[in-house]
């Protein structure tokens, strides 16, 4: 588990360069949403990023920064650098959207395309850290980012103030940003608490890798397909800190379509006029679809970045 105070450390660390996100109400659905799309860079990834390195020492820095990503952990943590003006290196799978390549390279960061899965870009980015002794920092795998990433939560329980709610709905992908949750949640409200709130966690039916190590304890033999939940694809570090915290923490598991997907995408701009990406998308998702039986409920809307020629098939579509 995050030790606690590593919560109220990172909330007060970052506060002063990332944003405060708004919470909104849909009484129609009896859903509450935070809209982390509106985030800098366009997602939360900023949040866990910037914790990371402000909690870095200089000379810690200095001995180079890799990181591999689908894109908005690369982009929160080139931001986050160029607080710091450390450079970093970012690997990231030759499919990433050009939109997140553009935040990327926005704030500096230098990136390395590889070829094949995102699991295949995690590697590659671990092996390149070793071999020259650098600092590789997970968009999961993370104490300090879990910590930066369970603002959120922290954020959304002042802003909601005396309104309970039933479950936290949150889109997975490594683990970081439920894990992150589930923690201030119960540092926030504790999990004793009458009723206690359910924690969801949503995936792509394409790349259910959580979903599996949350309910078959392994992620072997899992056929990946391309999703436009690029941020909650791929393969789960088998060693990651967040897979004990998931199985602790986690209520329940879901996984929503493609074609699910993308109602949702269509939904939150013709309903709400907001842009949210593929793996944002996953909650709404979720809760169209019926999955979801308790009320009322908090969805993550984690990020916004989605290419434009894609999204504008989307809404197109009947």
């Amino acid at each position: 588990m995050i030790p606690t105070e590593w919560l109220f450390e990172a909330r007060q660390r970052i506060n002063p360069y990332v944003r405060q996100t708004p919470i909104t109400f849909d009484a129609g659905l009896d859903v509450y949403f935070k809209w982390e799309n509106l985030q800098i860079t366009g997602s939360f990834k900023a949040r866990g990023a910037v914790n990371k390195i402000l909690s870095l020492q200089s000379w810690e820095r200095q001995k180079g920064l890799i990181t591999a990503s689908a894109g908005n952990h690369g982009a929160g943590l080139a931001y986050a650098c160029s607080i710091t003006k450390d450079p970093v290196h970012i690997f990231v799978p030759q499919s990433t959207p050009q939109i997140k390549i553009n935040h990327i390279q926005d704030y500096g960061g230098i990136i390395h395309f590889i070829p094949g899965s995102y699991g295949d870009t995690e590697r590659s980015a671990i092996d390149y850290a070793q071999q020259n002794q650098a600092i590789y920092i997970s968009p999961y795998n993370d104490g300090q980012v879990i910590a930066g990433q369970a603002t959120i939560a922290m954020e959304a329980i002042e802003q909601l103030k005396e309104n309970k709610i039933a479950a936290w709905v949150v889109p997975v992908g490594g683990g970081g940003l439920i894990s992150g949750i589930g923690t201030a949640i119960k540092a926030k409200l504790g999990r004793d608490s009458n009723p206690a709130p359910l924690l969801i966690g949503i995936q792509p039916e394409a790349s259910p890798f959580m979903y599996h190590l949350f309910k078959y304890n392994h992620q072997d033999n899992i056929t990946e397909l391309p999703t436009l939940a690029d941020g909650a694809s791929g393969e789960v570090e088998p060693s990651s800190i967040t897979i004990p915290i998931v199985k602790q923490l986690v209520d329940d598991f879901i996984l929503v379509t493609e074609d699910e997907i993308k109602t949702a995408i269509r939904y939150a701009w013709q309903r709400y006029q907001q842009v949210i990406e593929g793996s944002a998308a996953l909650t709404l998702a979720a809760v169209l679809s019926n999955r979801i039986t308790k009320r009322p409920l908090l969805l993550v809307m984690s990020g916004g970045n989605i290419q434009a020629s894609v999204y504008q098939q989307i809404l197109e579509e009947n």
